[in-house]
């Protein structure tokens, strides 16, 4: 498999030689899988790889454009993933890369508003209203036509998945996989020691925020990624300007009694040594959803898709082969 490095490499090579210098968010949403064309004649030319995924730009009530990705077998069970605060599409590379979740499932990895390649819009009215995050998960269903999708939701995007829920409830999504994911804020003992980045995460001086940018990372980490992984990890972080970091900061979770009622299967995926959002987020999350299935990851911290990807991978597969149709 290549490097995440040269992966993004070729990725940017084959997005500068679309006509025009037309970027990834600006490729109609009904985009095919990028082909190169023939090299023009010359010493210096070399051809462009194809991109490895397709690339979809979705249009939100509000006007933004939202970068999506899609990987996999374009006819098999619809995978929606949504990282986590200050992340990107990019943190699912062990999912969308994965030979057997690629022979079998469509999988669409979205760069949340304010992040990666998507719309950068700035006031806080773009990130505190629930309905404007519920409007974007509904968008891209909507827009790629993703029949009942597996809607996996990393960290802050539990927020994302709840909103969702509250909003137009389970009608169009087939399972729910809650990944250290966020489901109240009625308990702070439900956050752990790395949340005190998150200050310095959105300084104004770009030093102390790149140096709190990089100790947030390392805490969302027991198994540390390689020093390859963690440099495209701190570029992709680096990519959410201040005003969304601090933008996504104040907004209260009033979807809570809401779970309550949730009828799909889910399944609640928490490492116990979670700096990031406790063991007992996940204990919580577990609990309030009807015939959720808990599944701890002993070792492993705030990404158990990444720190033990090939369990992970597998009990996703079993979910996902589980959901309502």
């Amino acid at each position: 498999m290549p490097s995440r490095r040269n992966t993004l490499t070729a990725g940017l090579a084959a997005a500068a030689s679309l006509p025009g210098g037309v970027t990834l968010a600006q490729t109609p949403a009904t985009t095919a899988p990028a082909t190169p064309g023939p090299a023009t004649p010359g010493p210096a030319s070399t051809a462009v790889p194809p991109l490895p995924y397709r690339p979809h730009a979705i249009r939100t009530p509000d006007g933004l454009t939202l970068a999506a990705y899609e990987y996999g077998n374009p006819q098999g069970p619809a995978i929606l993933f949504l990282h986590g605060y200050a992340q990107a599409a990019l943190s699912w590379e062990r999912q969308t890369r994965d030979p057997a979740l690629a022979r079998d499932f469509r999988m669409v990895a979205l760069d949340l508003r304010g992040h990666g390649m998507s719309d950068k819009p700035v006031g806080h009215e773009h990130y505190r209203n629930a309905k404007l995050w519920a409007d974007d998960v509904k968008a891209v269903i909507e827009q790629l036509q993703l029949a009942r999708p597996t809607l996996v939701g990393w960290s802050y995007a539990g927020r994302l998945m709840g909103d969702y829920v509250a909003e137009y409830g389970t009608s169009a999504i087939g399972a729910m996989n809650w990944v250290a994911a966020t489901s109240s804020t009625a308990e702070t003992s439900r956050y752990g020691r790395a949340l005190r980045h998150l200050g310095g995460m959105a300084n104004a001086d770009p030093a102390l925020s790149i140096a709190a940018t990089i100790a947030f990372l390392r805490d969302c980490f027991e198994v540390q990624p390689s020093a390859n992984d963690f440099e495209v990890m701190l570029a992709f972080n680096m990519m959410v300007p201040r005003h969304v970091r601090v933008g996504l900061g104040g907004r209260p979770i009033t979807f809570e009694q809401r779970l309550r009622s949730v009828d799909v299967p889910v399944l609640v995926t928490h490492g116990v040594l979670d700096k990031v959002s406790d063991i007992t987020m996940g204990r919580h999350t577990a609990a309030l959803i009807p015939g959720a299935r808990l599944s701890e990851y002993p070792f492993i911290g705030h990404a158990p898709f990444w720190e033990d990807a090939p369990r992970f991978n597998r009990e996703l597969a079993e979910l996902v082969r589980s959901a309502r149709r």
